[in-house]
């Protein structure tokens, strides 16, 4: 298996599969990838479920990609917040933007 670098995590892309209701990042080709799964708990209000990354590729920031790619989604289409997994608590706990801090519910 490849391993990426940090250096090479910043030119990933993370897609958005609204349907699913999932952020996602292909690693390696088409093998592994990472996701970020969310659901509607109103109209206006998401709840930011579940984050994971395959073991091989944690410690790189992928997860942070991802959690910043979902709350700018929030940010662009004026939705609340719920935050379930830990990790994105933590990402936004870290990067304190109020176009954040203002969409979170506690």
């Amino acid at each position: 298996m490849d391993q990426l670098s940090s250096s090479s995590v910043s030119s990933l892309k993370v897609e958005h599969d609204k349907k699913k209701r999932q952020f996602y990042i292909m690693l390696n080709g088409s093998h592994d990838r990472a996701v970020l799964l969310y659901e509607y708990v109103g109209k206006r209000t998401i709840d930011l479920q579940h984050t994971e990354v395959p073991d091989a590729y944690r410690g790189l920031g992928i997860a942070k990609l991802m959690a910043k790619a979902a709350m700018d989604f929030a940010v662009e289409e004026d939705l609340k917040v719920h935050i379930t997994c830990w990790y994105i608590q933590k990402f936004v706990k870290d990067n304190p933007l109020p176009s954040y801090t203002e969409r979170v519910l506690n």
